[in-house]
């Protein structure tokens, strides 16, 4: 890869492109940065986090055969783990470059930092060993214990999907479930070993089938990201317990006595599910909670469910509702203007993200009446569709 103007590199997004058509890097590279403007807001912005050095630059190595362009793409960056996903999943709506159609593919994140660790774990052996033979008595048990404790951090991998976890996984009959690999590490150096992670925002279903014989803890972070995966390994498997890092800190930052203490004050499934949702009815009624902005007098038909309770539902999941009559169908943000093209006939698009020109032309061109979404993006040239605004 060429060189990446960026200050730290924690992930690096690896993929790969195919295009319908002969077509060259810049072609590919315009095309990403073009339809992934205004999706995620400014926050996310790859033109802005390009310029302030938090992701890298978007390498692109395209090949040609039998007139279609293929190749593989990597992207650096400095984002947290949820920014990096969400941003993952942006590429993959990218569907042409140039007049060609095309596919953009992510295969894998890499945190790259596992390498460091993994050297950093072997080196500290090393200096350890070196020690040991120049150690005054008095040392020597507080040596022992070290040196006990970083032969615990083992790590090993259960089930088909290798998700890193501790060696009693199976053997105890309490689970705790966390996020990633690191956080099993940062688990393990704490002697805690009935653990495994689920190495994605994506339920594993070795996990769910897992829960559902073990007495479960799901021991998540304490953001919005951790909340929205209880959520799902509760729909999924079966949890009984919750526990969550402090506000704003992750488990693998978390001291040893913090994870104790956050594990001694876990609660029961349902009162953190009751908990959660207390808390989002005293946040819609203490402000308004949405601004409905019509753009034309055309209203939704009548027997289209509630839109808004719809969006409430999916908020902050990245996904999206079609809806047709009575009817739904629920997809991923990235999958949803292929899913919409595929439609015949549809009233209604609910979906967790940006309204953009595109997908108002879209919308215009398959007759659906009305879009809701997070925000909007500068929109011309409307006329029979209703923009909602949820915020």
């Amino acid at each position: 890869m060429g060189k990446t103007y960026i200050n730290v590199v924690k992930y690096l997004i690896e993929g790969t492109v195919e295009v319908d058509g002969i077509v060259e890097k810049s072609d590919v590279v315009g095309a990403i940065f073009g339809q992934t403007e205004g999706l995620l807001g400014s926050e996310l912005d790859l033109r802005e986090l390009q310029k302030s050095g938090r992701i890298g630059r978007i390498e692109v190595d395209i090949k040609t055969k039998m007139g279609k362009s293929f190749g593989p793409l990597t992207l650096a960056s400095s984002l947290d783990k949820f920014q990096t996903a969400t941003l993952a999943a942006a590429l993959e709506t990218v569907d042409r470059v140039g007049p060609c159609e095309a596919r953009v593919r992510i295969n894998k994140i890499e945190d790259t930092r596992a390498d460091k660790r993994d050297y950093v774990v072997g080196r500290a052996k090393e200096l350890l060993n070196l020690l040991s033979t120049e150690e005054i008595p008095d040392s020597r048990e507080i040596s022992n214990k070290l040196r006990s404790a970083v032969s615990k951090e083992k790590l090993r991998f259960f089930g088909p999907e290798k998700l890193p976890c501790g060696p009693d996984i199976e053997k105890q009959k309490e689970i705790i479930v966390v996020e990633g690999r690191a956080d099993v590490l940062n688990m393990l150096r704490s002697g805690i070993t009935n653990v495994v992670a689920l190495k994605g925002s994506t339920i594993p279903k070795t996990v769910a089938e897992l829960t559902k014989r073990k007495i479960t803890t799901a021991f998540v972070d304490g953001d919005r990201g951790g909340d929205i995966i209880v959520k799902q390994l509760s729909e999924l498997g079966k949890i009984d317990y919750v526990a969550k890092a402090p506000d704003g800190k992750e488990v693998e930052e978390l001291t040893q006595k913090e994870i104790l203490k956050q594990l001694k004050n876990k609660v029961p499934i349902g009162e953190f599910l009751s908990r959660l949702n207390s808390a989002s009815r005293r946040g819609r009624s203490k402000q308004a909670h949405f601004v409905a902005r019509k753009e034309t007098t055309t209203a939704p038909p009548r027997d289209t469910p509630d839109l808004t309770k719809i969006y409430e539902k999916i908020k902050g999941t990245l996904k999206a509702v079609l809806v047709d009559g009575d009817k739904t169908i629920e997809v991923g943000v990235a999958e949803m203007v292929n899913k919409i093209n595929k439609q015949k006939k549809l009233d209604a698009v609910v979906f967790d993200g940006i309204i953009t020109q595109r997908l108002v032309d879209l919308a215009d061109e398959k007759g659906i009446k009305t879009l809701v979404g997070l925000k909007k993006a500068k929109i011309a040239g409307r006329k029979k569709v209703n923009l909602v605004v949820m915020g």
